[in-house]
């Protein structure tokens, strides 16, 4: 998603003096050769005026010109960007930025802005588009939120698996995700599908069964069958 005419300005790099071996050479879609800084997170030109610019405030971020994705996070990820508002107007924008993308990079996110209410029917067809092209789908309700995963995705470019296990085991995220799963016939992909699509546990249970029903992996009876369990009043015995 483009957005123009923004007071943001540039980040200025000139102060970070990155390390000797830190910088690497890379061809942008033009073919032409552009330096890129280890040390920052690249941002395509046409962002600007993006609001998400401004929650990025743990790690360095620099308007690059020419590169095809929207946000170079490191040396093996890329990230597109796009609002529901947008894909809803403009459905072909994807197709046309994913054609220019390429599959150079190991991990591909699409970075996707929940901002309108009912997303479901968007967010089957950009799950489909995300499975078919091999891309990895980040879902963010707010620009604060969509900045984190951007600062999350540089942060641990370069720490272990269990480091980040360990620390996202104790989430939130993580007892929402077990208590879903102590539903019959939800699988832990199933949950992800539900958190994914509703943003919340709230929005989880007021959800009704058609909506229910819309996430991809769900028909009617388990609908249905969840929708009983979340409705039922918890007694304590």
């Amino acid at each position: 998603m483009e957005e123009k005419d923004s007071p943001e300005s540039d980040v200025d790099i000139s102060k970070q003096n990155p390390s000797e071996g830190e910088n690497t050479v890379k061809l942008n879609e033009v073919g032409k050769k552009t330096t890129i800084s280890a040390s920052t997170i690249q941002v395509n030109s046409c962002q600007r005026g993006n609001p998400l610019l401004k929650e990025i405030r743990n790690v360095p971020w620099e308007y690059v010109e020419g590169i095809a994705p929207d946000y170079i996070v490191g040396s093996h990820c890329v990230a597109l960007f796009l609002s529901i508002r947008y894909f809803n107007l403009n459905p072909e924008y994807i197709h046309n930025r994913l054609k220019g993308l390429g599959s150079g990079s190991k991990l591909r996110v699409l970075l996707v802005l929940v901002d309108q209410k009912d997303p479901h029917h968007a967010l089957n067809k950009l799950m489909r588009i995300c499975i078919l092209s091999e891309l990895t789908l980040m879902l963010a309700w707010n620009n604060q939120e969509a900045g984190k995963i951007l600062e999350t995705y540089k942060l641990y470019e370069n720490k272990p698996p269990d480091m980040i296990m360990e620390e996202t085991g104790t989430q939130v995220h993580e007892k929402i995700m077990e208590a879903l799963t102590s539903v019959k016939s939800v699988s832990k992909t199933d949950a992800s599908t539900l958190l994914a699509t509703f943003g919340s546990l709230e929005n989880i249970l007021e959800a009704n069964i058609e909506d229910l029903s819309g996430c991809p992996g769900f028909g009617p009876h388990k609908a249905s069958r969840l929708h009983k369990v979340l409705q039922e009043n918890f007694k304590r015995l």
